[in-house]
């Protein structure tokens, strides 16, 4: 009998796994996530079932569908192993994964007998669905996967795991999750703007539900460091240390804490050993980076800089980025951290290369552009001295209207710029006309109005000056 493709297609659409939840690749570096997920079975083999599933996606989108069907044998074995008795309930995702697989194999006949594998246990499991069951687990395994595929998933994740925390409000894995999303969130919007929501009070219920959790443990730690609570939070890594001082992702974290602390030569200690457990890790390298370059910062403030050792930390963190930008192109803050590194350097032409190259790409979110822009008329401003262009980069970065520390700075940095030019009476119109724009631009309409005004009487015919002058009084 052939076997409908557009029913099965219908069918499928129906399925909760890896294929309906829209994880796009554009987000990701297939290559590094591959290799988290490598890493994350290797130290917890708890949360292999996921893994596996996960892996069989992130090998389906790198065009190795043999390689999928493997793992999601694999994540059958888990499974098999670890929930004897509800092996339909607990394969549900496995099996979706598996039935969309052969689809796209073109082996129909065998993504149907998946497709009826899960419908069938879905009647047996609930009265009501066909493919589509609301199983709290299958929740928090989609808001996992949400996590891995970066900050345009944490909001959905975080909607994921309050779903599955309904049914079971005490189940330390949700937990977790819940916390991981909310620490996400709220890092994010310290830096990108938003709604300010308060990570700690799920943080800290995470590690009460769950106090062997070292993750959690140490991202409760950062957050106490970021409410100038340290030294709370320090004995949180003390203890994690203790508990798993061979877990790389704990002590990735217990490093960023030591270098945000000024403690950076112990994060270095800490993260090379992480680095010998798994050296592929870019998250690593891009941390070690950040270490390294403190270093040549911090060197370069004293009294008689020791110039070969100075040079010698710019190099290791410059090696580091390019590791991080080479296997990760889509981690846009790297490239602002690699192109800051060869300015201090004095490599000016290679830090102006790495600029253009990530001002060239389409695919950065509007927050990720402020940064680069800010970052990129910082480097104009200070290092090449070209206060045109410093202020041109400046308000590229206030013409986008989210309101993040980018922003800010930006805003500070260019209002500064020409206060100081105006101030002391080297300032044109073209000056006066130009802060004007930026407090336009910031919503400040009586000061731009005046700003305006003040261009006009020195360059009466200026059809750009006439025209903001005539929209601003028209919206007060």
């Amino acid at each position: 009998s052939t076997i409908s493709k557009d029913s099965l297609k219908t069918s499928l659409l129906q399925l909760q796994c890896h294929f309906t939840w829209t994880l796009l690749k554009k987000h990701v570096s297939l290559e590094a996530l591959e290799e988290t997920i490598h890493d994350h079975i290797k130290f917890l083999a708890e949360y292999e079932i996921r893994d596996y599933n996960l892996l069989s996606y992130v090998n389906h989108l790198k065009n190795s569908n043999e390689e999928a069907l493997r793992n999601l044998k694999k994540a059958e074995e888990a499974i098999q192993k670890c929930y004897p008795d509800e092996i339909a309930r607990r394969s549900l995702v496995t099996w979706g994964n598996y039935a969309w697989i052969y689809y796209h194999m073109q082996r129909y006949e065998e993504a149907q007998t998946y497709v009826s594998k899960v419908e069938n246990s879905c009647k047996k499991l609930s009265s009501t669905a066909q493919g589509k069951i609301q199983l709290p687990e299958i929740y928090a395994e989609q808001g996992w996967a949400l996590l891995r595929f970066g900050r345009n998933y944490f909001e959905r994740a975080k909607n994921c795991f309050e779903n599955a925390l309904q049914s079971e409000p005490n189940n330390s894995d949700f937990s977790a999750g819940y916390a991981t999303a909310m620490y996400r969130l709220e890092g994010d919007a310290r830096w990108y703007g938003g709604e300010m929501r308060s990570c700690l009070e799920a943080l800290k219920r995470a590690v009460e539900l769950n106090p062997e959790d070292t993750t959690i443990m140490a991202l409760l730690a950062l957050e106490l460091q970021r409410l100038n609570r340290a030294d709370e939070g320090e004995r949180y890594i003390e203890e994690g240390l203790q508990k798993t001082p061979d877990f790389p992702v704990f002590l990735r974290h217990a490093a960023n804490f030591y270098r945000k602390k000024g403690k950076v030569n112990k994060a270095v200690e800490i993260l090379k050993k992480a680095l010998a457990l798994t050296p592929k890790s870019v998250t690593l390298h891009h941390q070690l980076g950040l270490c390294y370059r403190s270093k040549a910062l911090q060197l370069k403030k004293t009294r008689y800089p020791p110039q070969e050792e100075v040079e010698d930390l710019i190099q290791l963190a410059i090696s580091q980025f390019k590791i991080v930008i080479d296997k990760k192109p889509v981690f846009f803050s790297a490239y602002s951290d690699l192109a800051g590194t060869y300015a201090i350097g004095k490599r000016y032409e290679e830090a102006e290369e790495i600029y253009q190259k990530v001002l060239q790409r389409n695919d950065l979110a509007c927050d990720e552009k402020q940064d680069i822009y800010f970052n990129y008329g910082h480097f104009q401003h200070f290092y090449m001295k070209s206060e045109s262009k410093a202020i041109k980069y400046y308000i590229e970065c206030l013409k986008l209207e989210i309101d993040s520390h980018p922003r800010k700075r930006s805003s500070e940095a260019v209002e500064t710029l020409l206060k100081q030019k105006i101030e002391s009476g080297l300032g044109d119109a073209t000056d006066i006309g130009t802060l004007g724009l930026v407090h336009k631009l910031n919503g400040k309409k009586k000061e731009a109005i005046e700003c305006y005004e003040e261009a006009i009487a020195l360059d009466p015919n200026n059809e750009e000056y006439l025209n903001a002058l005539a929209e601003l009084q028209l919206s007060i």
